[in-house]
């Protein structure tokens, strides 16, 4: 081998066992940590082996040069030792130094035994202090990863527990959905009810209150729906019908009847019936007063909710309630009209004066009030009209409005004038009814008289239309009403009244409603009276009556009775 400084030829493994020398004494020299001086000493013998194997002559070179960090450097550079041939490599490795300014790269010039054993000796502290750095290490890398498995641990367990939160969380949230829907679902089924209820108890007509039950249950509750009625003889009248519905009559229970039982509360099962296998029936009782007959259900799909069935029920037991007070009020309404009606005398018929008459009872309440009217002639040949209007509704105030038609055709042989009657019939009402009023206009005709004798209780006042269509209304000063509790004498007034005109008596009920008051409806009233012709008045009153009923009556419901008495002089 031939040394240089830093520079060694290898040709054997005894010059590289010097260069493997000369490069430990220079790093140790050097201060190079042992663990890098240690890496580099072992990565210069793997390269020397491999260049050995290679074959050749080979050169070491060791040197020391400033880095760029403000360290010095170690730096072995192996390469041919002449031109490189295509393929060999050149290695160059280089490790830190902490100290080279007086280090040499020099080995001994023969490798003696001295030598040998001290570069042995020196290996193995490096190695051996590099053990007592591996156990070190072994035991850091140990209690780091007893530390990693607890922590491991602990993540497996949060894990585990966030899982169960997670698990709990969804359960939660599957409960509030559901507990959602079921409160979503019974919000519904109540506005339902509520509504379905409002719908058949303000009716006390039992025939509309049938008519709105499939509008109400159709298509959402029921497929379809029939209502028996047992003593409905213009009902439709079913050859067959379902053994549930003939078992809801027959025990006052509701029944189910399916392919399958629909355990729905408060419900006895049956099997299906023939004529309808494929969709369950549900038929409940209509109960009032007694058991008055079966409402029958089929299921809209395949089966009864059972939550919607309580509710399908109740509606049933409400709508019951609702058919037995509308016969009840029906049989009353009949019974009071007739009443009244069979106290609305003919009306008589007189050369010189036309009469037509209309009488509308209440379309809401009982049907029931103190209208009235009246005309008769006298034994002198005069005629008297009357219409009148008792306080009130109901029986009571129909039986007053017949003992006032009765009374004034009494008083009317004693006095002939109508001040007269109106006087006496104020002290009739005010010593018998204390609770009760009444008004009333009495116009009496003469034969030959073109005036006539009128006087007023308190009443609207009349209207009269001359020959050439004008209207105006004898609203002179009208007297106290009948019953009031005073003395009161009542006084006559003459009007005019030539052939081609007409008086109207009528009630309140015709030209009031309760948001606008009383004399839009007189206005009108006249309006309508004016636009009668003569033809008209004289060739068919009637019709003429119903051509001033007409305008004032767009609206459906009328909350109080409506009497018209219209005298036309030929």
């Amino acid at each position: 081998m031939t040394r240089t400084p830093d520079k060694w030829t290898i040709v054997s493994a005894t010059d590289a066992a010097h260069a493997r020398i000369a490069a430990a004494r220079l790093t140790t020299a050097c201060g190079v940590p042992l663990v890098d001086r240690a890496c580099f000493l072992t990565t210069v013998t793997s390269t020397l082996r491999q260049c050995l194997e290679h074959g050749g002559t080979w050169e070491l070179r060791l040197r020391t040069h400033p880095g760029t960090d403000g360290h010095s450097r170690v730096e072995a550079t192996v390469r041919p030792a002449h031109a490189a041939p295509s393929g060999q490599r050149i290695w160059q490795l280089s490790v830190p130094a902490l100290e080279c300014a007086t280090a040499t790269a020099a080995a001994p010039a023969h490798l003696d035994t001295a030598a040998v054993a001290e570069g042995i000796l020196a290996a193995d502290e490096d190695t051996a202090e590099l053990l007592d750095r591996l156990d070190a290490q072994h035991e850091l890398v140990r209690s780091h990863r007893d530390e990693l498995h607890r922590t491991n641990q602990g993540v497996l367990a949060l894990h585990a527990e966030l899982d169960a939160a997670d698990h709990s969380q969804r359960d939660l949230l599957a409960a509030e959905q559901t507990a959602r829907a079921q409160a979503d679902n019974a919000r519904r089924l109540l506005t339902f009810l509520a509504d379905a209820s409002d719908a058949v108890t303000t009716s006390l007509h039992h025939e509309e209150i049938m008519r709105r039950l499939p509008g109400l249950l159709v298509p959402r509750h029921a497929r379809h729906t029939d209502v028996w009625l047992f003593d409905d003889e213009r009902g439709v009248h079913h050859a067959h019908r379902p053994a549930a519905a003939v078992g809801a009559a027959r025990t006052g229970r509701p029944q189910h009847a399916a392919a399958h039982p629909g355990n729905l509360p408060g419900v006895d099962d049956l099997p299906s019936s023939a004529s309808d296998r494929d969709h369950p029936v549900l038929c409940v009782p209509l109960i009032g007063r007694g058991l008055l007959g079966v409402l029958t259900l089929t299921a809209p799909g395949t089966r009864f909710d059972p939550d919607e069935a309580i509710v399908l029920i109740e509606l049933a037991r409400r709508t019951g309630i609702a058919l037995d007070n509308a016969r009840r009020y029906e049989r009353h309404r009949d019974t009071a009209e007739a009443l009244q009606r069979a106290q609305l005398t003919d009306l008589p018929a007189t050369p010189d004066v036309l009469l037509a008459a209309r009488y509308l009872p209440a379309t809401r309440g009982l049907n029931i009030g103190g209208d009235w009217y009246d005309a008769f002639l006298q034994p002198d040949g005069s005629l008297i009209t009357a219409v009148g209007d008792v306080s009130g509704h109901g029986l009571r105030a129909a039986l007053v409005m017949g003992q006032l038609r009765t009374a004034l055709r009494a008083y009317a042989i004693e006095s002939d004038t109508p001040a007269g009657i109106l006087t006496r019939l104020h002290r009739l009402v005010r010593t018998q009814e204390h609770d009760l009023y009444a008004t009333a206009v009495i116009a009496s005709f003469r034969p030959g008289d073109p005036n006539v004798l009128w006087a007023s209780a308190g009443h609207p006042p009349a209207l009269v239309r001359d020959p050439a269509g004008e209207v105006r209304a004898l609203d002179d000063k009208p007297g106290a009403m009948l019953g009031v509790p005073l003395p009161y004498e009542h006084r006559d007034h003459t009007a005019v009244l030539p052939p081609g005109s007409a008086l109207a008596l009528y009630t309140d009920g015709l030209v009031e409603r309760r948001t606008h008051g009383i004399d839009p409806g007189i206005h009108r009233l006249g309006q309508a009276l004016a636009a009668l012709s003569r033809t008209e008045l004289e060739s068919d009153p009637d019709a003429a009556a119903e051509a001033l009923l007409k305008p004032l009556l767009h609206d459906s419901g009328r909350e109080d009775d409506i009497c018209l008495l219209l005298c036309a002089r030929t």
